[in-house]
């Protein structure tokens, strides 16, 4: 009566779930199944959600409904390139996949790279020059990023040793680095502790309480 009252899906869940949570014993075949099987899922879901929201709108749909309008047929070239990519895998012709690389590198450094100049680094850039004179706990604050910045570009300035006040302010920039990443591997940790809290929590109120009180 318990078990024919949890899903089958639920049932499916909670043995996948041990056994990624099997892995805490050591490694075994059915941690390595549910691991091959999460890959392979995530692998085709993102081959589904990239033909649906990229292929699909953006190159088959025009060159479907209409060949010459807007241009469309440039869209070859694209389409080529992309395929021109996986020849890597043919022994015979896999130079033909540098050309499409070699392209794609151009692109990138031509037109995406001011996009994230203007995007990211300018902002990030702009965010970084705050007045230190409004007096009060924001002024202090403004101060230590100015500082923090200041001493890590000084830490990765390799042109000339770290010695004397360079060697000072470098190390005071490593401590700023230190700071960074324990801040985010703690942030981190948090995430993986709230999945696996959520993993219990299904384990609990999604299978064993209804098993058990079925």
């Amino acid at each position: 009566m318990g078990a024919a009252s949890v899903s089958i899906w639920v049932w499916v869940n909670a043995f996948l779930t041990l056994c990624i949570l099997s892995f805490l014993y050591k490694d075994n075949p059915f941690f390595r199944f549910a691991e091959s099987l999460f890959a392979g899922m995530s692998l085709g879901y993102y081959i589904g959600i990239v033909t649906v929201q990229t292929l699909q709108p953006n190159l088959i749909t025009p060159l479907k409904e209409s060949f010459t309008a807007d241009h469309n047929y440039l869209l070859l070239i694209p389409m080529a390139l992309g395929i021109m990519l996986y020849f890597r895998y043919i022994a015979r012709v896999a130079w033909v996949a540098r050309i499409a690389l070699a392209v794609y590198i151009g692109y990138y450094v031509g037109v995406l790279m001011m996009q994230k100049i203007h995007g990211q680094v300018l902002p990030q850039t702009r965010d970084t020059i705050m007045p230190v004179t409004t007096g009060g706990i924001d002024a202090l604050w403004n101060i230590l990023v100015i500082v923090g910045v200041f001493t890590v570009l000084i830490y990765f300035y390799f042109s000339i040793e770290h010695k004397g006040v360079v060697g000072r302010l470098s190390r005071i920039g490593v401590w700023f680095l230190m700071i960074s990443f324990g801040a985010s591997f703690g942030y981190t940790i948090m995430a993986r502790i709230s999945l696996l809290m959520g993993r219990f929590s299904f384990l609990v109120n999604n299978w064993i309480r209804p098993l058990i009180s079925g």
